[in-house]
């Protein structure tokens, strides 16, 4: 359904996205960046009506999360994302354990709950950080 604007004109609906989904998308456009960018290059990658204190919001609360760095460049920041995919779903795992009280209890549930095939990548992976010979 149409809805009008300010000036009576109609105006199509637009659909929200979720933070996680903008967090993703602005993750996605500086991974794909020549090098450390700014914000306004973000919101031009991404486009679609994005306002630019959106993708400012979006960068802050990524820097929080240690999921991108800054750093100053004349007047503003360029942006540059701290990990990969698989380094950022690291991190997230590293606070939700961070959080909790009972490390062991907690890491010994998840190793319990793994199929057996992670549970081996996990055994020779700690293996191979700790340079046993059983590989």
């Amino acid at each position: 359904m149409a809805h009008r604007d300010r000036g009576g004109r109609d105006e199509q609906p637009r659909s929200r996205r979720g933070q996680g989904e903008l967090e993703a998308q602005v993750l996605s456009a500086l991974r794909q960046a020549p090098g450390p960018v700014t914000a306004g290059w973000v919101q031009e990658r991404l486009g679609a009506g994005l306002a630019y204190t959106t993708v400012m919001t979006i960068l802050t609360r990524l820097l929080a999360k240690e999921a991108v760095s800054r750093k100053r460049d004349g007047r503003s920041f360029v942006w540059t994302p701290a990990a990969d995919e698989a380094g950022l779903a690291a991190l997230r795992m590293r606070k939700v354990l961070d959080g909790e009280k009972n490390r062991e209890a907690v890491l010994a549930s998840f190793l319990t709950a793994l199929p057996e095939s992670d549970e081996q990548i996990l055994r020779e992976l700690l293996s191979a950080a700790e340079g046993d010979p059983e590989d």
